[in-house]
């Protein structure tokens, strides 16, 4: 055995990658044994990494003859632990980076998996076209994560999530087969099965190309900073802004820890350190009347009491200020060796609430919490930087992260947003959904991977869809050396 893998499987994928490109050796696994979430540790059996949609295609024809799980990944910035194989084959995806065509006139362009977020826009913005998604990783996170984590970031408030900009994906199936979903032109009578794809973590297949929608350069951007001596007012002006009928490109939060991690580090952005909090609010669009609803937005956020609304003077002030934003996950690394983030939604209105409550959470299991969230549509991202090799601090955090996401289901929230549920959410399923829904969902995953061999273990409690205990048998035989 080769890892958990039969030596005759491992030349075969070799065969097909070459040699360099599958890894069976265990220090050079240790880079594929977490994702952007430290706290989950797996590592897997191989990991083999094609570089051509052939080279996939015949990969994952290899694994369904010889009957083994594997776990897509791309370039593991993910936050859920999804996309860790424990003791099953790694299909590594982020050598397929080819961007195949741009469509300009047609607005859209056709991506392999393995295309970084940030560089298609670097490739369209010459065509006065973007890409609109942005997650805080965008500068390495892959287009096929994305999708299949549904990402969204700071402008999903206005353009929406990954859902809202894949128009079709050619999908190899866990068995095989290839497969269409959705459709280009963007109209299809038939099945939401591209809508069942986005999102679903890895479990229902491997993209082998996306084709995403594209949207025009704004006109013109305004991006406001406007800081508070209480959290409870930026939270509250936020509900404010949208009931006003102002919908801003971006409306993110940064409370008084989060803005100490970030000027502290290389990433200062000139947040002023004795906020509470502040506010990162962007305008964009066509010129005509963009000013008046930066106006209007900044005259709302001081009479929700903001001390000072300040706005970026030019494109480096401007870039200063969302790389702050962007980088505070990177930050908070200098402050612990670890860091838990959580991905609950709740009702915008009841932000201030919640916020609250984090906070006595934190003080009760002696902890620093540092939110840095999407305010606009109440997506939480509760961090909280830690000393994993500590067992009573790591035992803290886990209690306090249970605290959290129960309060957030209790006033009406969901266990996610867009880090996907993947292994760190998966307890918290039948605290969201009944049992009808679960077998449901397992249901569903049953239509695309019958064998459930596609990224066992992740996202539906193992005990709700029994059919899954073939890839757990699977696991447990090739760890006792039986396979």
């Amino acid at each position: 055995m080769t890892g958990g893998v039969a030596p005759s499987l491992a030349r075969t994928l070799a065969a097909i990658v070459g040699d360099t490109h599958v890894i069976a050796e265990a220090s050079r696994l240790l880079a594929y044994a977490s994702d952007g979430l430290p706290g989950h540790q797996a590592r897997p059996a191989l990991a083999v990494l094609p570089g051509s949609r052939d080279a996939l295609v015949a990969v994952v024809r290899a694994l369904a003859a010889a009957q083994v799980p594997f776990v897509p990944r791309g370039a593991g910035t993910g936050l859920s632990g999804g996309a860790l194989a424990d003791g099953v084959v790694l299909l590594g995806l982020n050598r397929l980076k080819r961007i195949i065509t741009i469509d300009a006139p047609n607005r859209r362009a056709v991506v392999e998996p393995g295309v970084v977020n940030a560089a298609l826009s670097r490739a369209t913005v010459p065509l006065g076209l973007q890409y609109a998604p942005d997650p805080s990783s965008q500068a390495a996170c892959t287009l096929g994560g994305n999708a299949a984590e549904n990402a969204g970031g700071p402008h999903c408030l206005k353009y929406g999530v990954t859902l809202n900009h894949v128009l079709q994906a050619t999908v190899i199936l866990p068995d095989g087969e290839i497969v269409v979903l959705g459709d280009a032109d963007g109209e299809s009578g038939e099945l939401d099965l591209l809508g069942a794809f986005i999102g679903s973590e890895g479990c229902f297949g491997v993209a082998l190309d996306l084709t995403v929608r594209l949207v025009p350069v704004p006109e013109r951007i305004i991006t406001q900073l406007a800081d508070f001596s209480s959290v409870g007012d930026a939270a509250r002006a936020t509900s404010a802004i949208i009931a006003a009928g102002i919908l801003p490109a971006a409306l993110e939060l940064m409370d008084q820890p989060t803005i100490h991690a970030v000027e502290d580090s290389v990433y200062a952005a000139g947040y002023p350190r004795d906020a509470a909090a502040v506010l990162l609010v962007e305008h964009d669009g066509a010129a005509a009347g963009l000013d008046d609803d930066a106006a209007a937005c900044a005259r709302i956020l001081r009479d929700a009491g903001a001390r000072e609304v300040r706005t970026a003077t030019g494109a480096a002030e401007r870039a200063r200020l969302w790389q702050g934003r962007k980088k505070a996950f990177g930050a908070m690394g200098r402050i612990a060796s670890h860091l838990m983030v959580q991905d609950a939604v709740v009702p915008r209105t009841r932000l201030a609430e919640l916020l609250a409550d984090i906070a006595a959470i934190g003080a009760t299991h002696r902890l620093t919490v540092c939110n840095v969230f999407h305010a606009g549509d109440g997506n939480l991202h509760p961090n909280i930087p830690y000393h994993g090799h500590d067992p009573d601090e790591a035992a803290r955090v886990d209690a306090a992260c249970h605290a959290i996401m129960a309060r957030c289901i209790e006033v009406g929230g969901t266990i996610t947003g867009e880090h996907g549920v993947g292994l760190d959410k998966i307890e918290y399923m039948e605290a969201l959904f009944g049992a009808p829904t679960l077998d449901a969902m397992c249901r569903l995953r049953g239509a695309f991977d019958p064998a459930r061999r596609a990224n066992p273990g992740k996202v539906v409690p193992i005990h709700s869809c029994r059919e899954w205990t073939g890839a757990v048998a699977w696991r447990t035989a090739t760890r006792e050396g039986t396979a």
